[in-house]
């Protein structure tokens, strides 16, 4: 059999060596109960499939830094040391079978519902569209003083979860998070240090990485995810993309995974109502890759391209490029936790993951019917059940709101 490009490792900045160039991808578990606590067994076993199942890197789903702001019922919170078995146990399941294990950090901003959180802060006091004021109300601008609190909880995040076995951390910057709101000319207006020109917009992301990087030491991988644009007129461009890239680059980070969109244009689904992708990279399945191609001819850094890929033609295809240096794959992994392993036994060549559609242009649009049947697969592994690898859009939205429902006890955190 030859060889894939796919099998070989891979040595970050930083030294770590990942056995493997799958990346899985971050996909929220929201598993966990109205205290933010680690659902241990479920964890268990939900990560432990992805270790054994062959990928090389293994990221979580977001994990909140403050439990005063929460982007959705069932996240995991680590703020403080009250959990550290937990979060222990959770780090040896991820990381067995010699996978790196990585935390993805995050804050919502004023991505973070009015029904979960009292209060909503973000860069600048801009409200959402119309359509979502129902569910995000207009935040509160935050005060310098409470930036730099926000960066060092970052950094506080990130040395906890070293403590308790992970090999990494990634910084959520993309997506509309508060990461992506400080770079978004959209979302902040502020006058002071923190706004203004794309270098002082910069400066919350740069900052949170030092802090990291100076808590976390040299050795420990520290990552982001960055869009490589809003797909919003005013918003966060390419160009400014790149030149944030450059610049973290320069810091030393050890990884930038490439996404795009926000939840008013979600590119990162997918979603016709953002478009990441061009004729070249529909082509070559994933959607990024035009933009990835454009951070290789400025930068050289280690790069994760996550977001269409489903064969091995064209997994192998973007590494022999060279236009990635990591596959990410998340809507794969939670139909067959095991395909990488698979792929490189040469037991596959193409995802079973097909299209989740009703037909109904604002179901689709927005994909819910995606989310809610790839959200009830990652609960049937860690239910210790085999995930199901298809079904109709209208039962996929069916079985969201019977959870939903069963669930609407959550209540708002603090």
């Amino acid at each position: 059999m030859v060889a894939l490009r796919s099998s070989e490792p891979f040595v970050l900045p930083c030294g770590a060596r990942a056995k493997n160039r799958f990346f899985k991808a971050a996909m929220s578990e929201a598993l966990a109960g109205s205290d933010g606590r680690v659902p241990v067994e479920r964890m268990e076993r939900l990560y432990g499939a992805w270790a054994s199942g062959g990928s090389g890197v293994v990221l979580t789903g977001n994990v909140m830094i403050d439990r005063r702001a929460i982007s959705e019922p069932g996240n995991v919170v680590l703020d403080d040391a009250s959990d550290r078995e937990g979060f222990a146990r959770w780090a040896r399941a991820g990381s067995a079978h010699g996978a790196q294990l990585w935390m993805q950090l995050n804050h919502p901003g004023k991505q973070a519902p009015a029904a979960l959180n009292r209060e909503t802060v973000a860069p600048s006091a801009i409200g959402y569209s119309a359509e979502m004021k129902a569910v995000f109300r207009t935040p509160r601008a935050l005060t310098s003083a409470e930036i730099l609190a926000l960066i060092e909880r970052f950094a506080t995040s990130a040395a906890l979860a070293r403590e308790a076995g992970f090999s990494g951390v990634q910084i959520h910057g993309a997506h509309g998070y508060l990461v992506s709101q400080f770079l978004s000319p959209k979302h902040n207006v502020r006058e002071d240090e923190w706004g203004g020109g794309a270098e002082n917009r910069m400066r919350f992301a740069r900052e949170v990485y030092r802090a990291i990087r100076d808590k976390c030491g040299r050795d420990f991988v520290v990552a982001v995810k960055l869009n490589s644009a809003d797909f919003q007129r005013g918003g966060f461009t390419e160009d400014e993309s790149l030149a944030v890239i450059e610049a973290l680059a320069r810091d030393g980070i050890d990884c930038v995974e490439v996404s795009g969109g926000t939840y008013e244009a979600a590119a990162m689904m997918g979603s016709s109502k953002g478009s990441p992708q061009g004729e070249r990279s529909r082509a070559r399945e994933a959607y990024f890759l035009e933009f990835a191609a454009k951070v290789r001819a400025k930068v050289r850094v280690p790069l994760a391209v996550t977001g269409g890929f489903r064969t091995v033609d064209g997994i192998e295809r973007a590494l022999s490029d060279g236009a990635t240096d990591f596959i990410g794959l998340a809507r794969p992994l939670a139909c067959e936790p095991d395909w990488p392993a698979r792929v490189l036994r040469g037991e596959s060549r193409e995802s079973v993951v097909r299209p989740v559609k009703t037909g109904v242009r604002f179901f689709d649009e927005r994909a819910l019917p995606e989310l809610s049947f790839y959200e009830a697969q990652l609960r049937r592994i860690a239910d210790g059940e085999v995930p199901l690898t298809s079904t109709t859009g209208a039962k996929a939205l069916w079985e969201m709101t019977k959870y939903a429902m069963k669930t609407a006890g959550t209540r708002r955190r603090a």
